[in-house]
């Protein structure tokens, strides 16, 4: 029998994706098949780890229907003949293994045990797995995770109690697995469906009895109290993601691209109702960039903006550096279910210009060279509670749109660094604002030049 942290160090593979905040798992079965855990429709990552360990994924398992991006066990069921392990709750319409609490999975030697454990959502499952009678690690997916709990307000606001007294039953239940368990969560700092920052993404049962705030909660009430305090926005396209889900993603083919589009193409487009979607870092789009295209950086959390402040209907052409990754673009996109991308702009900005076209510029300002311009605040609630400039206005980058007609004129917009306060400028403009700066900086940044002191706590936006 294997002992669980030797089993993790030797079998298990972590896939950790930065910019949605979530693992993958891939799982050494030890006769050349493997397990993948809640993967992701862009299996570029676990394919690369199967190849290198030899590896054929035999089985895909989900641990809930999941909103914050589409899950890769359909693709993986087409790709490799993997058998989909998922809620029978869940009442997927394509093939798969419906389990229910109690049911078990022969992998071959080692057992996948279903624990039924709702509350981030209704159907959850977490998944025990076992070796003999030795646990060697439980797959929480949202249910149990690094120092908290996933949210249980994505069914709506009247199953939000509902589901936080069912995740405090999961809990719990869940805690009554050996101390030295491995706890192998799916959600982790950076995601949208939990809170907590940090740098751990798993634990064990016994640390989280010992770390774990929700734990420590003396009676239901309280536990509900504190996972509903405060769990922040989230962004729109999770709304929609869940019920593909459970439909399953189109299979794929083949790998998508980005076809050229000349300057004539992209014009059209963003004529009709297209977006033009820049990547180019928040410095390059401020030099000149085509009127009326949003500014979102490729990086990491480009995923997250783009599925939050865009439509999934609309088709999408792309303006990118010369060395930006065109395949990380088209990844990003796909795995949250943005699959209209008319394509790129060939030559970038200087076929744009040299079509004649004129292009648009934005003020990147320094915190020094700020002045007294009226000051936006993108960031989310808990970051801006965290310390902000005296007297700026707050408003997040999700509800930028929603609000311009409120914003005030000639503001500069800021976040952190720059980047969602360029994105947020660029919706600005779209709606008609002008003299809008972006600070390259953020709050500390300014309020330093300006001998200020960071303020705390929330403000209301009509304020």
């Amino acid at each position: 029998m294997e002992d669980p942290m030797g089993f993790a160090d030797d079998h298990l593979t972590p896939l950790v994706d930065e910019g949605l905040g979530n693992s993958a798992y891939l799982v050494d079965l030890g006769d050349g098949r493997a397990l993948a855990v809640d993967a992701s429709r862009d299996l570029r990552t676990l394919g690369a780890a199967a190849e290198r360990r030899g590896l054929r994924v035999a089985f895909a398992a989900d641990t809930h229907l999941h909103a914050d991006f589409l899950s890769g066990a359909v693709q993986l069921a087409h790709d490799t003949g993997a058998h989909v392990l998922a809620s029978a709750a869940g009442r997927r319409t394509f093939p798969h293994i419906p389990l229910a609490d109690g049911d078990e999975t022969d992998l071959g030697g080692l057992t996948l045990r279903a624990l039924a454990t709702p509350g981030h959502t209704d159907e959850h499952l977490s998944f025990l797995l076992v070796d003999g009678d030795v646990e060697l690690g439980v797959f929480t997916g949202g249910s149990l995770i690094v120092n908290s709990a996933a949210r249980t307000d994505l069914l709506g606001a009247d199953r939000t109690e509902e589901l936080a007294r069912a995740q405090y039953r999961s809990l719990r239940r869940l805690a009554t697995l050996p101390d030295s368990t491995p706890v192998w969560p799916t959600h982790g700092a950076g995601s949208f469906c939990s809170a907590p920052p940090g740098a751990e993404r798993t634990s064990t049962i016994g640390a989280q009895k010992q770390a774990n705030p929700l734990l420590a909660a003396p009676d239901e009430d309280t536990f509900v109290r504190q996972l509903l305090d405060g769990p922040g926005s989230y962004p729109a396209y999770f709304d929609r993601l869940a019920e593909v889900n459970r439909r399953g993603p189109a299979v794929l083919r083949s790998a998508p691209a980005l076809p050229a589009l000349d300057a004539g193409q992209v014009k059209s487009l963003l004529a009709d109702g297209g977006y033009v979607i820049d990547v180019r870092p928040a410095a390059e789009y401020a030099v000149g960039h085509i009127p009326g295209s949003l500014s979102i950086p490729l990086r990491d959390q480009f995923a997250t903006w783009l599925g939050w402040l865009l439509p999934d209907i609309a088709p999408l052409a792309f303006v990118a550096g010369e060395d930006q990754n065109l395949t990380e673009i088209v990844w990003q996109a796909y795995k949250i279910g943005y699959e209209r991308l008319a394509g790129r702009l060939a030559g970038g900005m200087t076929a744009w210009l040299a079509a004649g076209h004129r292009q648009a510029t934005t003020e990147f300002v320094t915190a020094d060279r700020a002045g007294n311009r009226p000051y936006i605040d993108v960031r989310q609630e808990t970051e801006f509670a965290a310390g902000h400039v005296p007297g700026a206005v707050h408003i997040e980058l999700g509800s930028v749109t929603a609000h311009a007609v409120e914003a005030p004129e000639g503001a500069v917009v800021a976040c952190g660094h720059g980047e969602r306060a360029m994105t947020a400028a660029s919706l600005l403009e779209r709606a008609g604002h002008t003299d809008i700066a972006v600070l390259d900086g953020g709050p500390t940044d300014y309020a330093a030049a300006h001998g200020q002191r960071l303020a705390q706590g929330t403000v209301d936006f009509s304020a």
